[in-house]
């Protein structure tokens, strides 16, 4: 697991530990992690080091690699060059090691940031425009064709998924353009208020990470002759606005309070799709989403209000 440390790193790993052993399963991350340490083998690995990641792959015999690290799309903007170099280095490195150790499988996740302006919004297709317009949009694009080459050129068994937004609440987010779905939950179990980066319209794709999880594992579970886009495949879950989820915690929360700053996120938001067609991966590996925003937002406040406390 390269990006151990990340909000779908910490539960993909625990997550693999627990179906395979915790012994078989190596979390590696740029800086240290001392929960992951305690819980299984855990290295200091920055994939940018091909040396280091090969040393890896070789002592420990590694036969499967999830790679996540990456840049994501609101911090990319601030740092495009050095996102670029992690994010299309680090999976040439991840994929010539799977083609000279033969590897059996890599998983790579994409993400609806391949879309562009131009794009279809609502229901976006499986093969679409893609004219992406940010750097983390522009690197995922640039990865999908190179997994793709490696499969058609060299037989690498990597998978992939275009993710929609992310919400869980184990790991705090990262640096993306859908962070306010999972921030919202924090601030209205703390201050009972919350300002969004985004306007209250804004329809973007989500997915609740129990939905995201299992649907990483029954994509790498498939048979290989079931797995017909390597590229990478759509993967739809719910669509809503901030103002719809804010009204979803309003209904256990009476007296939470939304305002709306809309900041530079607001022009990526725009740029991406309203909603999502999986319809391939449902057809090809069986996929279906179980959350609806409902039954996420109840499961989120009930968790994350074991962990905040209100401010006084």
């Amino acid at each position: 697991m390269i990006g151990a440390s990340g909000q779908v790193g910490t539960e993909l790993t625990a997550e693999l530990r627990a179906r395979y052993g915790t012994e078989k399963v190596i979390a590696t991350d740029i800086t240290p992690n001392p929960n992951l340490r305690e819980k299984g083998p855990f290295f200091i690995l920055d994939v940018l080091n091909r040396a280091q990641l090969y040393e890896i792959v070789t002592a420990h015999n590694v036969k499967v690699i999830y790679h996540l690290a990456a840049v994501l799309s609101a911090s990319g903007e601030k740092k495009p060059k050095f996102a670029w170099k992690l994010n299309m280095e680090g999976l040439l490195n991840v994929l010539d090691v799977a083609k000279d150790h033969k590897l059996d499988k890599v998983f790579w996740p994409s993400s609806i940031a391949v879309f562009g302006p131009t794009t279809p919004r609502n229901n976006t297709p499986q093969d679409s425009v893609m004219d992406p317009n940010t750097v983390y949009g522009i690197s995922k694009l640039a990865g999908e064709r190179w997994c793709q080459w490696y499969f058609d050129n060299h037989g690498v068994d990597v998978r992939s998924l275009r993710y929609p937004g992310l919400i869980g609440y184990k790991s705090l987010p990262g640096g993306g353009t859908t962070d306010y779905a999972v921030e919202i939950f924090y601030k209205s179990l703390e201050e009972h208020k919350y300002t969004c980066f985004l306007k209250p319209d804004s329809y973007l794709p989500m997915m609740y990470m129990p939905d995201a999880i299992r649907a990483t594992l029954e994509l790498m579970d498939a048979p290989a002759e079931q797995v017909k886009i390597r590229s990478s495949y759509n993967l739809g879950g719910i669509s809503f606005s901030p103002k719809e989820i804010a009204a979803e915690i309003q209904k256990h929360q009476p007296d939470f309070k939304i305002e709306y700053k809309p900041d530079f996120r607001q022009a990526i938001a725009d740029s991406w799709p309203k909603s999502i067609d999986d319809s391939r991966a449902m057809q090809d590996w069986n996929w279906k989403n179980q959350y609806g925003l409902k039954e996420m937002v109840a499961d989120m406040l009930t968790q994350i209000g074991k962990k905040v406390k209100p401010v006084s």
